[in-house]
């Protein structure tokens, strides 16, 4: 990549598969900063991925989430310990700080797996914690990134412009090294099309040569994958007024969407050895709790 700065491309090797989760480090002269740093089941990833780069834990002075979900800001209490500043969106920051609804939410969705998926979720000490606003650029030794309120996955969602980079979380969707190809993570409770569609209108005002999604990777084709994004969302709304009228169940719409899915992706020529990469980064029987929720909260139509 062409970049002014350094950016390094950390796996974190989620459930041993390479390419579904990335962290992103970005050196400066007293160390690094991370955007994104995954879950804490990846952590030995992680350290191992700085350790390349010739950075310990203790050399992050800055951690930047998109959003406080458990793939993407995981590992941010633990980090916070070690002595990192951790960067979040308004909505996000009482659940880093006092996590419990947080985890009761995810347990409900992940039962006994929890820990195997996404390990120990600390709280961040206070001081530690930093809310930033929409918009406002943070300089760290000289190293400026601008936070970009970015609804529709989730209301506590920032992308980070830096350097011609847009560190997009999930807002720009899933998208694997080698395919063109976007799958959108829909989980509940705020996944909302509305929203989703008015952030990347307002990311194509921004200016930016690359898009870096969590999952997963840098690429060069902003003005192609924004629009695929958008395309995804019109998919998207179609599954749901072709499907969803007749009330299904969770574990129908589930059906319904994997079956989509695998059309989408034969459709995209996506390697089958990538699907399963795709599931793991993007679960589709998780999206099938947030279409429903999206549809009875904002898309049925209540009795009279």
């Amino acid at each position: 990549m062409q970049l002014q700065k350094q950016i390094f491309q950390l796996d974190l090797n989620f459930l041993g598969i390479t390419g579904a989760i990335a962290g992103y480090l970005i050196p400066h002269s007293d160390g690094g900063i991370l955007v994104e740093c995954g879950p804490g089941s990846t952590l030995p990833s992680l350290i191992e991925g700085l350790k390349k780069n010739d950075l310990q834990v203790c050399d992050l002075t800055d951690v930047f989430v998109t959003h406080i979900h458990l793939d993407h800001a995981g590992a941010a209490g633990w980090l916070a310990r070690q002595g990192a500043r951790i960067h979040v969106h308004p909505n996000g920051a009482a659940h880093l700080l006092n996590p419990e609804k947080l985890l009761a939410s995810a347990t409900r969705i992940y039962g006994d797996q929890m820990d195997t998926l996404w390990g120990e979720f600390l709280s961040v000490p206070p001081e530690q914690l930093f809310v930033l606003q929409d918009g406002e650029e943070v300089d760290v030794h000289g190293l400026v990134l601008k936070p970009i309120d970015t609804p529709g996955h989730a209301d506590h969602h920032f992308a980070y412009l830096f350097d011609k980079v847009c560190f997009s979380g999930d807002i720009g969707g899933v998208r694997l090294p080698g395919t063109h190809h976007i799958r959108l993570p829909m989980p509940p409770p705020e996944f909302n099309l509305e929203k989703w569609r008015l952030s990347i209108d307002r990311l194509e005002k921004e200016d930016f040569s690359y898009i870096a999604p969590t999952h997963f990777g840098i690429y060069s084709d902003p003005e192609w994958h924004l629009p695929a994004v958008r395309k995804a969302l019109d998919e998207v709304e179609d599954f749901i007024e072709t499907y969803m009228p007749s009330n299904p169940e969770v574990n129908e719409i589930n059906h319904l969407l994997s079956d989509w899915a695998e059309r989408r992706a034969q459709e995209d020529a996506v390697p089958t050895e990538q699907v399963r990469a795709y599931e793991s980064a993007n679960p589709t029987w998780m999206s099938g709790y947030g279409i429903q929720r999206y549809w009875r909260k904002y898309r049925q139509e209540q009795p009279t």
